[in-house]
């Protein structure tokens, strides 16, 4: 277990290093608030309801020493449907392809099956390096902390592996996220940088477009839903006849569920939920696409989507 100050300084001789790394842990451990927070901008969408994370979504952290490209995969769970299997298969392609893994394990919870699930899928992976990053600090004391990084250290021996580092974050306080990228970028391959400059993430805007309608759709739904709701972007397009300096883009996009029933839940009394949703999503929206946005939202069945391979492909698992 190291806990380091390490200089930021570099010598002239180092070489850059790129690669890609990516964050595991349960549903909810804090992967794509910490993807967020090490960005500097939101690209992994943020839920308080575990498995919303659908799409590997790669957020690029810039450095001059190196250049982090973030995998954010769903988090591994026992899977009962065919998208549940169908995440899963992601998550270890993924972690066979990267060069370095995060596993993700909440301070403010005592270690439980499922991060001993994870910590076993991870002892088979043998070469690329494992670092513990222990998420949400601000929420304990420092008796608690530091017996979680004993629990933590613990369970690498158990197994029969050794962390390359253990490393205490808060996402949301701001606390030693950078120490986690300067921990991590020596374990990335030499090369120059693989993405131009000014890119957050390689996602099609589309993409991460109907990622933020899906977060603000999941705000406040009953528990029932958040599996159930897909959204896809049928357009994206400049709104004609605007003069240069003030352009519109029309953006329309379907909110998919499984069941009739479940409309009025996704609309809401009079409209309000949905309406709701369309304020949230396009004020995000804007501020990705840094110009003025017009969004047209439909709410549409597609029945039993997460079981129908058809349905999967169509709505792009």
């Amino acid at each position: 277990m190291s806990v380091r100050n390490q200089s930021s300084e570099q010598s002239a001789e180092a070489p850059h290093r790129a690669g890609f790394a990516c964050f595991v842990g349960r549903p909810n451990a804090g992967k794509s608030t910490l993807t967020n927070a090490l960005v500097g901008k939101k690209v992994a969408i943020t839920s308080n309801r575990p498995q919303t994370t659908r799409h590997t979504v790669r957020g690029i952290v810039h450095r001059p020493d190196a250049q982090l490209i973030l995998v954010d995969t769903p988090g591994l769970h026992k899977p009962r449907t065919l998208l549940g299997e169908r995440l899963n298969d992601v998550v270890r392609a993924t972690w066979a392809e990267v060069d370095v893994i995060g596993f993700c394990l909440p301070a403010d919870e005592k270690l439980g099956p499922g991060d001993r699930f994870i910590a076993k899928e991870l002892a088979g992976i043998k070469r690329t390096p494992k670092v513990a990053v222990v998420t949400k600090t601000d929420l304990v004391d420092s008796k608690t902390l530091a017996e979680q990084l004993i629990a933590i250290d613990q369970l690498g021996k158990e197994l029969g592996f050794e962390w390359a580092e253990i490393v205490p974050v808060s996402a949301v306080g701001d606390q030693q996220v950078g120490l986690l990228a300067d921990l991590l970028a020596p374990m990335l391959p030499e090369s120059p940088p693989l993405y131009p400059e000014g890119d957050l993430t390689d996602e099609p805007e589309q993409v991460m477009v109907a990622e933020l309608i899906r977060e603000a759709a999941l705000e406040g739904v009953r528990d029932e839903l958040p599996h159930s709701i897909a959204v896809v972007v049928e357009e994206m397009l400049p709104r004609e006849d605007r003069p240069a300096e003030k352009p519109l883009l029309d953006i329309h996009a379907n909110i998919y569920i499984e069941r009739p029933s479940q409309k009025g839940i996704i609309i809401g009394p009079k409209g309000k939920r949905l309406k709701d949703v369309g304020i949230k999503s396009r004020k995000q929206i804007e501020a990705l696409l840094g110009t003025p946005v017009f969004l047209d939202l439909h709410v549409k069945v597609a029945k039993d989507w997460q079981r129908d391979p058809k349905q999967l492909r169509k709505l792009g698992f």
